[in-house]
């Protein structure tokens, strides 16, 4: 059992290390090389639907408004986002994708689809109902045990 536990937790390791790290990779071998990884979850943070309030978008990243402050000033300094003050509540700051933007968005979108098409490709609707399954207990055990309030889509 302590030779499964220790390939377990050697692959589980892995994966979460080298995805971050191929995904910043895939950043930086293209037309938005000049995006950091953060900036990019902050350009999917937004989306492409409407503008959005910053409260909302830091909410949904667990980070504080001053964190995304600085985010959204180098976006806008690389032209991915556009900031305004809503007319109902000029406090209010909203934000949203410009068109480079929303490129960022859709490169890295792909990126997440072609790696989920390629990891379920080989797997039968069994084998995938398991990996689901087993993510999932992961997923809670994490949200649980360090409190996370960040829901995971």
């Amino acid at each position: 059992m302590n030779k499964l536990y220790g390939t377990l937790n050697e692959l589980l390791v892995k994966l979460f290390n080298d995805i971050l790290r191929i995904e910043e990779q895939s950043l930086k071998d293209d037309e938005f090389s000049n995006l950091s990884i953060t900036e990019i979850h902050v350009i999917e943070a937004i989306g492409q639907t409407q503008e959005r309030n910053m409260s909302s978008v830091a909410r949904d990243l667990d980070i504080t408004i001053g964190t995304l402050t600085i985010a959204i000033n180098n976006l806008l300094r690389k032209g991915y986002v556009n900031r305004t003050r809503s007319n109902e509540d000029r406090r209010i700051v909203l934000i949203s994708l410009t068109e480079k933007g929303e490129a960022a968005y859709k490169h890295h979108s792909q990126f997440h689809n072609e790696m989920i098409k390629t990891t379920i490709s080989k797997l039968s609707d069994e084998e995938m109902k398991v990996l689901i399954s087993a993510l999932e207990n992961i997923n809670t055990y994490f949200k649980e045990k360090y409190n996370l309030k960040r829901k995971y889509k």
